[in-house]
């Protein structure tokens, strides 16, 4: 199998410091470019968009931590037993987290969002806009126990 390098594209500055599993809708937190590769014009014209598609790194899960097969949410016996890849807990094989945030403004190399679920310090890998025709078209349907799990996420 062919493997892959991956460089970040800057770091998660502020918000949260524990990677607790709910209320991230108020975190505010400032995703910086890494100045060495990146200048300002990076980052031109994000600002039009309300919201951004951030990819990050699940950098402080342990390999040992990794599942690759089935598990319950949250270790809730009551919730059941879910493929890795039908769930979006962070010991996941490659580690990558993906979210959409709140758009607060631009300076810089500094993207501000609101909503992002990644602690300070966390890698960021990609940061793509959101655009309506990227969404799902149609209805999005899921399992019953994942709205319990999401009640006080956000």
């Amino acid at each position: 199998m062919t493997s892959y390098q991956i460089e970040p594209i800057g770091h998660v500055r502020g918000g949260r410091a524990l990677p607790e599993d709910d209320d991230w809708g108020p975190s505010r937190a400032v995703i910086e470019l890494d100045a060495r590769r990146f200048g300002p014009e990076a980052l031109a014209g994000l600002d039009g968009f309300s919201h951004a598609e951030v990819i990050f790194l699940f950098d402080r899960v342990p390999p040992e931590k990794i599942e690759t097969g089935a598990r319950h949410p949250r270790n809730r016996t009551d919730w059941p037993l879910t493929g890795i890849f039908a769930q979006r807990g962070k010991n996941r094989p490659n580690r990558l987290g993906v979210t959409i945030c709140r758009i607060l403004g631009v300076e810089g190399r500094a993207l501000s969002v609101e909503g992002l679920d990644a602690i300070d310090g966390t890698p960021v890998i990609d940061i793509k806009p959101v655009m309506r025709e990227f969404l799902p078209r149609g209805p999005v349907e899921q399992p019953d126990w994942v709205a319990e799990l999401m009640a006080r996420y956000w």
